[in-house]
């Protein structure tokens, strides 16, 4: 059966606000090798929106440093999922948009043959915590302190403690550390 990966940047006072950004090369490199083991990506319509076409214009104009052009490469090459009640279609033959009863519409696809399943943003991943669907977390922290903006779990509410044991940490030459947790 497949995995379902939660994978996100914060800030280290867990902000998770896009635009406090702490993407820099490695964390680029860090990711895309994250994106090499999956076989597919599962996003609520914000992220979805920014990260498409964002990123698959990037993998075709490789208008960016040598890691971003990497990193959208991979993103463009995978499947991907939007979760999403509102948005009518998508122009992008590679993905296909879900708008059933969320626990039942990831245990299909966790049931799909094919490599683990990576979801990104913040409201899908926090909904699948509470369903107790995530198996794995990816946490890049960055050396930022926003101050503001929307943190990381807010308003996630779970039906008991979600204990997690870390398996691996990996600290970067900018300061950034990731770390990953299994759930136990």
């Amino acid at each position: 059966m497949r995995r379902i990966i939660f994978d996100i940047n914060v800030t280290a006072d867990g902000c998770c606000d896009h635009t406090k950004g702490i993407a820099n090369d490695e964390t680029h490199e860090y990711f895309t090798q994250l994106l090499r083991s999956v076989g597919l990506l599962v996003f609520g319509r914000k992220t979805y929106e920014l990260m498409v076409p964002f990123w698959p214009d990037v993998a075709k104009s490789q208008s960016m440093s040598p890691s971003s052009n990497e990193f959208a490469r991979v993103f463009d090459s995978l499947d991907k999922v939007v979760v999403s009640r509102s948005l009518k279609s998508v122009e992008d033959g590679r993905t296909r948009i879900i708008r059933g009863n969320l626990r039942e519409e990831m245990l299909k696809l966790k049931e799909e043959p094919g490599g683990d399943i990576l979801v990104g943003g913040v409201d899908v991943p926090s909904q699948l915590m509470e369903l107790g669907l995530v198996d794995d977390f990816r946490i890049v922290v960055g050396p930022v302190v926003a101050g503001e903006g929307r943190r990381l779990f807010d308003g996630v509410r779970l039906p008991e403690t979600l204990r997690l044991k870390l398996v691996e940490t990996k600290v970067f030459k900018s300061g950034c550390v990731a770390l990953h947790y299994l759930k136990q």
